[in-house]
């Protein structure tokens, strides 16, 4: 019998000063059985650096032609494709055909700086293409804020990211590989 996903419920307030975004999300985040809790809330901090009131999370895991969030237009156009870890080269020129812009959030820092090694050459073709990074420590931080009921808020203000659960702070640092 297959194992099923966790299902985890999140109140996300958004603060972001640099966007004018100022909402909150009340979310469900469906944990893979493959997938590690760090990167289902990598998944939340990927959306709440995009967030728009019509950003979803897609089937991610479970679907080969699906981003993990993606914002499709009133037509079913995809207007933002975003991917979380370390995908190949092929697929994410496939999305660059597919989407007006592609992000790609990446995390663990050997295996970051070895694929980024391996593939920046290739990438730095792909023109709606942006690739981002994250350092361990803050992924650390970030996962420690996980629980079944989340209510967590994140500030975004000159480019500092800070996540909180009311009773802890975590500032996160996102490094930018390949801008636009």
């Amino acid at each position: 019998m297959a194992q099923k996903a966790t299902v985890y419920k999140v109140d996300l307030d958004i603060s972001d000063m640099d966007r004018s975004y100022y909402l909150s999300h009340h979310l469900t985040l469906a944990l893979h059985p493959s997938e590690t809790e760090s990167r289902m809330m990598f998944r939340l901090l990927a959306f709440a650096l995009n967030a728009q009131e019509a950003l979803q999370f897609t089937r991610g895991l479970s679907a080969d032609d699906e981003p993990d969030i993606w914002l499709k237009d009133l037509t079913g156009a995809i207007d933002l494709w975003i991917e979380v870890g370390l995908p190949d080269e092929r697929r994410l020129r496939k999305a660059c055909g597919r989407a007006k812009q592609v992000l790609v959030y990446a995390y663990g820092d050997r295996a970051v700086s070895v694929w980024w090694a391996k593939s920046a050459r290739e990438f730095a073709r792909l023109d709606n293409l942006r690739v981002f990074s994250i350092d361990d420590e803050s992924l650390d931080g970030l996962t420690a804020l996980i629980g079944r009921g989340m209510h967590l808020s994140v500030s975004i203000q000159d480019g500092d990211i800070w996540f909180s659960d009311g009773e802890g702070n975590v500032p996160i640092t996102v490094r930018s590989l390949q801008p636009a």
